[in-house]
C-alpha cells in the first residue's frame, strides 16, 4: 500500500485520451492539441503558481522529488514547516487558488487540461471539506497530527536516510542542519497535537501505546547506534569524506531530537489515561461527517458509510467461496475458510525463520519474482517505465507499527529508483505463498509501473505530476494483482494462487472493517476478530492493520472500490469494442490520465469506448 504522504509524494501524470473513436483510439492514446487559447494560457499559469507556492517552497518534496540540487540547493539544509501558521498560510492560498481555478473557463481548454481541470477541481472541493473540522489539518483525512502512523519522529529517521543524498561536505553539513530541524519540527507538531486534544481528538489509547513503543525504541537507541547518526557516518565515509559526522550527529541526537520526542511523549502520556478504547472517528466532535469526508476523500466516489459495508459483505462471501475450491484441490476441506489458510500460513514449508539471515533471502526471492514477471510486460504495456526499482526491509525503528509494505516513488530526475518496502517484524507474518502478490502490487506491474510511467510522461504541469488519489492507485494496485493472475503468474503455483484470492479478500474485509469502525461503531477487538476468523492472518498483522484504520478512516476502503472500478470499465470496453478490444491500449489509456479521481477515470474510459 501507499501511506497518504508517499501518495501526495508520488508522481502521478497527467494527459487524456481525446473523445476519438474506437479504431484510433486502439492505435494510440496520443493526443493532438489545439494551439493555446487565453483560457489555456492562463491555466497552465495557475497550474504553474500553484505548484511554485504550494509544492516548490516544501523542502521535503523538493528532495524526494529529486530537485534539490541547483537553484533550490538551499532546501537541502531544511525540512517542511510543520507548525500551524504554516498550515493557515497554505490553507489560504489553496482557497484563493481554487477561487482562480473556478474563474477559468473549461469548455475553452483541450482534453488533456479538462482532465487537469476536473482532477484539481475534486480535489479542491473535496479538501474545502476538510477545512470545516477542528481536528486533522485539512488536506487529507486523519484527525491526528502525530500516531503510528504520522508525525516527523516516523517520517524523518527514514527519510534522512533513503531520501538525502550525500555526495560532498556541503550535503553532509545540509543532514546535520536538517537533523536539527528535526527536533523544531516536532515541537510545532506537538503544539498542533495540544490543540487536537483540546478540540476533542485524543487518540484511543492503543494508538497511543503504538505511539509510544515507537518513540521508546528511537530514544531508547544510543545516540551511536541511531539509523540517524549511522547512516550519515556510513555514506560520508563511502564517499571518503573527512570530518567528525558521527559525533555531531550524536551531539543533535543528545541535545535536541531525543528531548523533543520525549516532550511529544510526555504529552501522550498525560492524556493516556483518560483516552477510550473507541477507535471510531464517530466519536470525535461531528465524526459521522468526518467519516463521510474521508470516504470521499479516499474513494473518490459518492459511497455512503453502508453501501461500503454491504459491498465488502458481498465481495467476501464471493472471494471466500473461490477460495474454498481452491483450497479444497488441494486436500485442505475441514474447517472455515479462514481456519484452512491459518494452518496453511503455519505451515513449516512456507515460513522462512525469523533470522537476518533469512531476511535476506526473502528479498532475494522477491526480486527474482519481480524480474519473473517484469519480462512479460511488453505483451500487455504499450509503455514501460524506464526506472527501475528496488525491494527493501521496512527500518526497525518504525516496524512495530509500520503497515506490511509501502511504495516509494524514484526521483524524477531519476537520481533515485523505486523502492518497495516491506516490513520483516516476523517472517511468519508472510508465508511464502503471500510473497508474489506482494511484489505485483507494490512492484510490477503495480504501484511502480504506475507511477514511474507517469512520472516519465513528458509535457506534464509538475501540480499535476505530485497530485494522487488513493483509490485509483490502489485500485490499480489490486487490479495488477488480477492481472498476473490472468496472465498465468500462478500456473504451477496453486498456493500462490490462494495467497492472491486472499490478498482479494483482504481488501474486500477492510470495506467491512473500516465502515464497522466509523460508521457502524465496532470495537478495535471486533474488527481484529472478524479479520482473523474470515481471513487466518496473523493476529499481531491483522492488530496494526485495524489500528491503521482508526487513524486512516475512509482509506482502507479506497483499494477494493478502485480495483472494482478499473475491472468493470475494462469489462465495460471489451463488450462495446469485442475483437477490436486491445489490452495494451486500455492499460496505456487508463495509466496516461495518472492520479485522478474515479470519476475522471470512468468518463476517459467511456470516451475510449464510445458507444
Amino acid at each position: 500500500m501507499m501511506d497518504r504522504r508517499r501518495l501526495l509524494m508520488s508522481v502521478a501524470a497527467g494527459g487524456a485520451l481525446a473523445a476519438v473513436g474506437p479504431v484510433r483510439a486502439l492505435a494510440s492514446t496520443a493526443l493532438t492539441q489545439a494551439a493555446p487559447n487565453a483560457a489555456t494560457t492562463a491555466f497552465h499559469a495557475l497550474l504553474d503558481r500553484i505548484a511554485d507556492e504550494m509544492l516548490l517552497s516544501d523542502p521535503e518534496l523538493l528532495t524526494m522529488l529529486g530537485m534539490d540540487r541547483g537553484p533550490k540547493a538551499d532546501a537541502r539544509f531544511k525540512l517542511s514547516d510543520r507548525s500551524q501558521a504554516k498550515i493557515d498560510a497554505d490553507k489560504a492560498k489553496f482557497v484563493d487558488a481554487m477561487k482562480a481555478v473556478k474563474a477559468i473557463d473549461q469548455g475553452q481548454l483541450n482534453a488533456a487540461d479538462q482532465v487537469y481541470y476536473d482532477t484539481l477541481e475534486f480535489f479542491g472541493d473535496t479538501v474545502m471539506t476538510g477545512y470545516d473540522f477542528p481536528y486533522g489539518g485539512g488536506f487529507s483525512p486523519s484527525p491526528y497530527t502525530v500516531s503510528q502512523l504520522g508525525g516527523a519522529y516516523q517520517q524523518i529517521p527514514d527519510f534522512l536516510d533513503s531520501q538525502h543524498r550525500i555526495e560532498t561536505a556541503d550535503d553532509a553539513e545540509a543532514y546535520l542542519s536538517r537533523l536539527s530541524a528535526f527536533a523544531a519540527g516536532m515541537d510545532a507538531e506537538r503544539a498542533r497535537m495540544q490543540a487536537e486534544f483540546a478540540a476533542g481528538a485524543v487518540p484511543p489509547d492503543f494508538v497511543i501505546d503504538r505511539t509510544l513503543t515507537q518513540m521508546d525504541a528511537i530514544t531508547g537507541t544510543a545516540v551511536a547506534d541511531s539509523v540517524m547518526t549511522k547512516s550519515l557516518a556510513r555514506r560520508t565515509a563511502e564517499k571518503d569524506i573527512s570530518g567528525d559526522w558521527a559525533a555531531r550527529a550524536e551531539a543533535i541526537l543528545t541535545n535536541e531530537v531525543y528531548p523533543a520526542i520525549q516532550r511529544q511523549a510526555d504529552d501522550f502520556k498525560t492524556v493516556r489515561p483518560n483516552a477510550t478504547h473507541d477507535g471510531g472517528v464517530w466519536r470525535l466532535p461531528d465524526g459521522e461527517a468526518y467519516y463521510r469526508f474521508g470516504l470521499k476523500y479516499y474513494t473518490t466516489s459518492s459511497m455512503t458509510p453502508d453501501e461500503v459495508h454491504q459491498m465488502g459483505l458481498e465481495q467476501v462471501a464471493e472471494i471466500s467461496a473461490r477460495t474454498d475450491a481452491l483450497l479444497k484441490a488441494q486436500g485442505l476441506t475441514q474447517g472455515s475458510v479462514g481456519a484452512r489458510v491459518a494452518a496453511l500460513g503455519e505451515d513449516a514449508r512456507f515460513v522462512y525463520p525469523n533470522t537476518d539471515e533469512a531476511k535476506d533471502e526473502l528479498i532475494q526471492e522477491l526480486n527474482a519474482q519481480m524480474v519473473a514477471i517484469q519480462a512479460r510486460m511488453p505483451e500487455y504495456f504499450g509503455r514501460l517505465p524506464k526506472s527501475p526499482c528496488d525491494i527493501r526491509r521496512v527500518p526497525k525503528a518504525i516496524e512495530a507499527g509500520a503497515p506490511g509494505g509501502y511504495y516509494m516513488p524514484p526521483a524524477l530526475d531519476g537520481s533515485r529508483p523505486g523502492a518497495y518496502y516491506i516490513n520483516l517484524r516476523d517472517t511468519a507474518e508472510w508465508p511464502k505463498w503471500t510473497l508474489p502478490t506482494l511484489t505485483y502490487h507494490e512492484a510490477v506491474p503495480g504501484h511502480h509501473f504506475q507511477i514511474a510511467l507517469q512520472q516519465e510522461k513528458p509535457d506534464t504541469p509538475l501540480l499535476m505530476k505530485v497530485m494522487g488519489f488513493s483509490a485509483y492507485s490502489e485500485g490499480w494496485g489490486l487490479y495488477a494483482e488480477q492481472l498476473a493472475d490472468e496472465i498465468g503468474a500462478y500456473e504451477n503455483d496453486p498456493f500462490g494462487q490462494i495467497g492472491y484470492l486472499q490478498s482479494l479478500m483482504f481488501r474486500a474485509a477492510r470495506l467491512v472493517v473500516d465502515s464497522g469502525l466509523h460508521h457502524k461503531r465496532w470495537s478495535r477487538e471486533q474488527g481484529i476478530r472478524y479479520m482473523v476468523d474470515t481471513l487466518g492472518d496473523q493476529e499481531s498483522s491483522i492488530a496494526t492493520e485495524v489500528e491503521r484504520y482508526c487513524v486512516w478512516p475512509g482509506q482502507a476502503s479506497s483499494y477494493k472500490v478502485g480495483h472494482t472500478t478499473w475491472v468493470r470499465l475494462r469489462e465495460d470496453a471489451k463488450k462495446r469494442l469485442g475483437g477490436r478490444f486491445d489490452i495494451k491500449g486500455f492499460h496505456d489509456t487508463g495509466l496516461n490520465l495518472g492520479g485522478v479521481p474515479l470519476t475522471v477515470l470512468e468518463r476517459t474510459m467511456n470516451a475510449w469506448t464510445p458507444v
